[in-house]
């Protein structure tokens, strides 16, 4: 009798058949391979859902890298900037915006602060506390001036010339002639000059005072002292006088009344006054006018030629621009006498408000010539430090694909101290730059510099009107009269042209 042999159980596996050790049976074969690839077949099955899982994860980064991209090229632009060798922005890991990446690269230091260093003028009047960047006048041997009256000055300081005369009777107020006698910085009554300093304020004029009654049997009123002057004043007066124009003269000049009187208070009871300068030159308008304008008597005007630059209206004064003309102004001075509904034209102003120009041109006056002289110079020599290495590497613009932002800087004339703003070249046009600089100052809460200084009734609201954007560095004669960009092209050739470009706005 064979021997038994007894059967060996062997552990269990999940999904695998139990054999009999020493089985003859024809199906012992396969079913002993197939144990032997289980745990191979397991392990694949392992891998193949890590890879499935993987391949979720992958996909939702995918997706999460596209969302950023995507928010990137907006207008939110959440993922973080960086900057090449040219200037470009790129990709980096730093959360910002482009706008923040360029406040950030493009905020450099100046070397100087004019809080702990001001700006020194030797001789002058008097220190300025209240003028937008620190401003010293005076005297003191242990400081180099930045700027000096008179020429010639030292190297460094600069050769100022200050004047409210006409330059018919001196010529060096010519701004040529000036730069020519080695004057650095030229301040005279000329909106063509660095720093100008003209005879109209609204602190010194009360120029909306209400218009009183005309009083006087004389038409016109004239204060004319220098009898010797270099136009023909003297001639027109007497063709109006022989025009049967009746003028009482306080001046030496056709004197015929008592000239120890209030001036503005006597022409206020006169319909014309003759505002009369002793030459006929450019921006060379003296008290004579913005008393006239003051008192509400109608100004016959001989003088600049550029006069309506000056008036607070189209239709608010008479201009005899040469001798000729004397007998057609004489003739209009009696048919508006006569006509007391288009004399009164000439005078709504007084009620309306004055135009905006005549605002723009006034409101100049709020900051005192010899702030705006410490503001010029303060501005000239951040001009010079900004051409230095340091700040010649600031990126001033930010790209990313095919948009563009370009950081450009601003400030209110009679301000020192910029502000950033930002434009993009999907929109880089006037009205959005306008628009761009309207709301910066709006959200600062921004209050208009003449906004003190401007009679109540023309301070307006809290509204912010704006009504010139220029370039840094521009005369006033240029900034309210003859500069232009002519169209959104050349603007954005400007803003091209001219990394991290200054603009300076004039509110109304």
């Amino acid at each position: 009798m064979a021997a038994v042999i007894p059967v060996q159980r062997l552990p269990r596996n999940e999904g695998a058949p139990t054999t009999s050790v020493g089985s003859s049976s024809p199906t012992s074969v396969p079913q002993k391979k197939w144990s032997n690839w289980l745990p191979l077949l397991v392990a694949l099955v392992v891998l193949v859902e890590i890879a499935f899982l993987g391949r979720l994860d992958m996909a939702e980064k995918a997706n999460s890298w596209a969302d950023s991209f995507y928010q990137f090229t907006t207008s939110s632009w959440s993922t973080g900037i960086a900057s090449d060798e040219a200037g470009l922005a790129v990709l980096s890991g730093e959360a910002g915006s482009c706008e923040e990446w360029l406040e950030r690269e493009d905020s450099v230091e100046y070397s100087r602060d004019f809080d702990k260093d001001p700006i020194f003028v030797h001789g002058g009047e008097k220190d300025w506390k209240s003028c937008a960047v620190g401003c010293k006048f005076g005297v003191d041997s242990d400081k180099k001036p930045d700027a000096a009256f008179g020429t010639p000055q030292q190297a460094g300081t600069a050769g100022v010339l200050r004047s409210m005369e006409s330059a018919q009777y001196y010529p060096e107020n010519n701004v040529d002639t000036a730069r020519r006698r080695g004057y650095d910085i030229v301040m005279t009554t000329s909106l063509s000059s660095d720093v100008p300093v003209g005879y109209f304020s609204w602190a010194e004029y009360d120029i909306m005072a209400p218009v009183q009654p005309k009083t006087e049997n004389a038409l016109a009123a004239a204060f004319i002292s220098n009898c010797g002057a270099r136009n023909f004043r003297l001639q027109a007066l007497e063709v109006l006088e022989r025009e049967k124009i009746k003028i009482d003269s306080f001046g030496s000049c056709h004197h015929n009344r008592d000239g120890n009187v209030d001036k503005v208070e006597t022409l206020k009871r006169f319909k014309f006054s003759f505002a009369f300068e002793n030459s006929n030159e450019e921006d060379y308008v003296t008290e004579k006018f913005f008393q006239s304008l003051v008192a509400g008597s109608v100004p016959v005007v001989i003088g600049a030629p550029n006069i309506q630059d000056f008036a607070p209206s189209l239709n608010s004064l008479l201009h005899i621009k040469e001798l000729k003309d004397a007998e057609t102004i004489a003739n209009t001075m009696k048919y508006l006498a006569e006509n007391p509904s288009a004399y009164n034209e000439l005078l709504r102003w007084k009620v309306e408000g004055p135009s905006d120009s005549f605002k723009a041109l006034v409101d100049m006056a709020a900051v005192h010539s010899s702030c705006r002289l410490c503001i010029f110079l303060a501005t000239n020599i951040r001009e010079r430090e900004e051409k230095s290495p340091k700040f010649m590497k600031r990126p001033c613009k930010c790209t990313r694909g095919s948009e563009t932002v370009y950081h450009v800087y601003v400030r209110e004339r009679g301000r020192f101290e910029m502000e950033s703003i930002f434009l993009r070249s999907s929109n880089l046009s006037l009205e959005a730059f306008e628009s761009a600089v309207v709301s910066k100052f709006k959200s600062q809460k921004h209050v208009p510099i003449w906004k003190e200084e401007r009679p109540q009734i023309l301070r307006g609201g809290d509204e912010l009107k704006l009504y010139r954007l220029h370039p840094l560095g521009m005369t006033q004669r240029q900034a309210l009269y003859t500069f232009r960009f002519k169209e959104d092209a050349d603007f954005r050739n400007h803003i091209e042209s001219h990394p991290c470009a200054k603009f300076e706005a004039i509110f109304v």
